[in-house]
């Protein structure tokens, strides 16, 4: 016996590690500098040097059970504090090493949270439309409901007109991921603060708060000197959840945090309920190298030149083509409109020219496809001759 819920899962790869996954495939056939793969977030900006430096010098420092024994559950303290003094000091955060849980990348921080948040099978999250696919995976993981908030084309910011018929007295969270994935844009300081007048109204409404859970792992991916507003300043319920495998290209080391901000209602019940939820999961002691790594780290930004580069030429070139675009000012996606009118079907048919772009429908937004540009600069300026032929 096993479960069928799981074997769906296990069986079925996301769409866009279905699209990674053809791309290595068909690179074994046509030679990989004809492949043109814009499927995963993958970061091709390398981790600042002083990552690298740090590791060889901790190999070092420290003997062998130093370095790789166990950390405390919720991750050292000499980590906690050096975030906890980093956002204090870009934000004015106000917060302590305590109100830091360590966990193995973003995705171990939102499933953490979302079953901290789960207290019934009625329990509800919403995420605004485009969003990261997996969210409804790690939600309806934790035995919530996910509930999708549809698009606003127009902005690209929040639909507050569905939300307000979707909004009920089981919602427990919204997510908000700025800057977002897929589309790069950045929610306005101006749209977060009537999110939060919003949630404040619909919290005394319901008799429970309502919490913005805010995924951050693009934070320091901006362009253009656009400011990310940082979410807990403006709305106090907010649980951030942090992964380093953006601004310190690590992605395969799992990484990250959770933070919830003292003011947060029921903070220390909150926080206490992701440790539970992670020590359930068996998200404990997050690697150890890269906890003392990331302490010397914490400071250290990525450098956006390349990015911005890409985004600039992919942005452009596209655009004057005739192709519709959505401007991104962070993170390394460009949401495209489908000139099919649906994502899929031009998904397939760029495939065919082994362009890879991963289809908008599980992204919440059907008539779009999505654009990594996380690659290098000659892959674009390859592929753009391709594209211009797609939209003949």
């Amino acid at each position: 016996m096993y479960s069928k819920d799981k074997f769906k899962l296990g069986s079925e790869r996301s769409a866009i590690r279905e699209l990674f996954e053809y791309g290595k495939r068909q690179a074994r056939i046509v030679g990989a500098e004809n492949v043109f793969d814009f499927s995963l977030g993958n970061p091709s900006v390398p981790a600042p040097k002083k990552v690298n430096a740090t590791i060889k010098k901790l190999l070092k420092k420290y003997s062998s059970t130093e370095l790789h024994g166990y950390t405390s559950a919720q991750g050292s303290i000499e980590l906690r504090t050096a975030i906890s003094n980093d956002l204090n000091s870009r934000f004015d955060a106000n917060s302590t090493p305590d109100e830091f849980y360590i966990s193995c990348g973003a995705a171990a921080a939102l499933c953490s949270v979302f079953g901290a948040l789960r207290t019934s099978s009625k329990t509800e999250i919403i995420a605004f439309a485009p969003y990261f696919p997996e969210y409804k995976v790690f939600v309806e993981g934790s035995g919530a409901k996910f509930k999708t908030c549809e698009l606003d084309e127009k902005d690209f910011q929040f639909n507050f007109e569905a939300l307000e018929k979707l909004i009920n007295e089981n919602t427990a969270g919204v997510i908000v991921n700025s800057p977002n994935n897929p589309s790069g844009v950045v929610y306005s300081k101006e749209s977060l603060e009537k999110l939060s007048a919003f949630l404040e109204k619909k919290s005394k409404e319901f008799g429970h708060p309502i919490y913005i859970i805010s995924d951050e792992p693009y934070r320091e991916l901006v362009y253009d000197n656009i400011e990310v507003p940082f979410v807990p300043s403006i709305y106090a319920n907010t649980i951030v959840c942090y992964s380093y495998s953006k601004s310190l290209s690590l992605p395969g080391e799992r990484i990250g945090y959770v933070y919830v901000p003292g003011v947060c209602e029921d903070s220390k019940e909150i926080y206490a309920a992701v440790a539970g939820s992670a020590r359930s999961l068996g998200y404990v002691c997050a690697p150890s190298l890269l906890q003392r790594v990331v302490t010397e780290c914490v400071s250290e930004k990525p450098d956006l030149s390349v990015y911005d580069k890409n985004r600039r030429l992919l942005y452009e070139g596209l655009s004057q083509m005739g192709y519709s675009c959505v401007h991104p000012d962070g993170a390394f996606y460009l949401l495209v409109k489908s000139p099919k009118g649906d994502g899929n079907e031009f998904s397939n048919i760029a495939k065919e020219k082994n362009i890879l772009v991963v289809s908008g429908e599980s992204f919440g937004c059907k008539d779009y496809v999505r654009i990594s540009y996380c690659v290098d600069t000659k892959v674009i300026q390859r592929a753009l001759p391709y594209f211009k032929e797609l939209i003949k």
